[in-house]
């Protein structure tokens, strides 16, 4: 048996001998190599990688995708997997926790789980907490924790997302279409995305047996750029930008290529946040970003209307 513990990188070379160390750090029932997949990285990531291989400890795998895009990137990884039993994802502005590889073992060797997510915490240490920023709003920066105890996933209330998630590789072997979805992409430093919101979504429609363990965790380094409102409403208008293009279904009716209802929708949050603006009143941010998520699935409609 053999786990291959990966991270996609780009252009995070000051991160990864940290990290790097803590993953071999880790305690594992089985054998388990790191693997990494270099995004085209201009930086001193290849030299850093190179150096990182020859050290002792468990073995350290890594291979250049050429092709930009976080998309490209997991699925390259999963491709160099397929000959282990488990891959297990976490991100390169992360560390994983002790106990991280044991538990994601446990839930797919010993529980049967053929997909199993874990604990996200978030690392304010290079940036102080501002504020405003409330439980929901923390969410959106990648914060999971669904409590102490373990339980199946049968829905989609429940999502667990590639932050720290593990695969059993026979998924991928089994199925050769079921990959990270290239419309969902997420380029270089970029924001948005959603590729694992839809690997969650197929696992889901495939009847695959998901398991959440909240000993499956890592802490997530919150960088200063993205605490800052104008982050989280270009994130809902991503978002909904790729609702509007690829999920929303075809409306026999439009205006201006778009569905009336999704414009009389936004109207109707755009005057909300102008209202909650104007009296000062509370959850101006969370209503902002309803109205930003709208008028990207408006957009997105209208461009995929025009083709």
């Amino acid at each position: 048996m053999k786990v291959s513990f990966a991270f996609c990188t780009y252009n995070r070379a000051a991160r990864l001998k940290r990290l790097v160390a803590a993953m071999r750090a880790q305690s594992c029932p089985v054998p388990f190599e790191i693997l990494v997949v270099n995004n085209n990285s201009s930086d001193a990531t290849p030299e850093i990688l190179a150096e990182l291989s020859k050290q002792p400890g468990p073995p350290l795998r890594w291979v250049t995708e050429p092709v930009q895009g976080i998309v490209a990137a997991r699925n390259r990884a999963i491709e160099e997997a397929l000959a282990s039993d488990i891959l297990v994802f976490i991100d390169d502005d992360e560390i994983p926790l002790p106990g991280l590889l044991e538990a994601a073992c446990d839930a797919i060797f010993n529980e049967g789980a053929e997909c199993a997510g874990g604990r996200i915490e978030l690392d304010f240490s290079e940036t102080p907490r501002p504020p405003w920023l409330d439980e929901e709003l923390a969410g959106f920066l990648g914060r999971l924790d669904y409590g102490e105890k373990p339980f199946w996933i049968s829905t989609e209330a429940t999502p667990v997302w590639s932050g720290i998630v593990a695969y059993a590789t026979r998924l991928f072997r089994d199925d050769p279409s079921l990959r990270f979805d290239k419309r969902f992409d997420r380029v270089g430093h970029g924001i948005g995305g959603g590729e694992d919101a839809m690997m969650f979504h197929a696992l889901l429609e495939r009847g695959a047996r998901i398991r959440y363990r909240p000993d499956m965790a890592v802490l997530h380094a919150v960088e200063p750029w993205r605490l800052k409102r104008s982050y989280f409403l270009r994130l809902h208008y991503r978002a909904g930008l790729r609702q509007g293009q690829h999920i929303l279904p075809d409306f026999p009716r439009t205006v201006w290529g778009m569905p009336p209802f999704l414009i009389a929708q936004f109207l109707r949050q755009a005057v909300k946040t102008v209202g909650r603006a104007l009296g000062g009143r509370p959850g101006l941010l969370r209503q902002a970003m309803t109205a930003a998520h709208t008028l990207g699935s408006l957009r997105g409609y209208r461009k995929r209307a025009r083709g």
